[in-house]
């Protein structure tokens, strides 16, 4: 029930609409030509684990198979030099996630995510903020 022929869940269109009207994002580290959402992006030949998202608002949909912990890693040391929003399985009970999502703001998404080409998603979803929040604003 959890796995697939590929670790690929191509965002919806709409709920990255949604998204972007609050975020305006420059830049897609986990895409393909094929379901880039920004006009910047970087494919897996780019590598977006070992690029700079430096200056960018960053939409990050990754893979979700067994890198997945390498990319929300990535976003959460990123957080300082760049603005990430990620769509994410919203799997509690991992390492990953209490290592990096648990203390940033999320939000649990009501019912399964329907990914473009796949269906409903067989797992619950979030949304994750990682961004270097000023002390005064905490």
């Amino acid at each position: 029930m959890f796995s697939s022929d590929t670790c690929e869940w191509a965002t919806p269109q709409a709920l990255f609409d949604e998204l972007n009207r609050v975020f305006n994002f420059t830049l897609d580290p986990c895409a393909s030509p094929e379901n880039a959402k920004c006009r910047s992006f970087y494919t897996i030949e780019d590598n977006g684990l070992e690029r700079d998202w430096g200056g960018h608002r960053v939409f990050m949909n990754p893979p979700y198979g067994k890198t997945i912990s390498q990319w929300v890693k990535k976003a959460h040391d990123e957080a300082y030099h760049a603005l990430t929003v990620a769509l994410l399985p919203a799997r509690t009970d991992t390492k990953w996630w209490h290592s990096y999502c648990e203390n940033r703001f999320y939000v649990l998404l009501k019912g399964r995510v329907n990914f473009s080409g796949k269906g409903s998603a067989p797992f619950p979803s979030a949304i994750v903020l990682f961004a270097d929040i000023p002390k005064e604003a905490k």
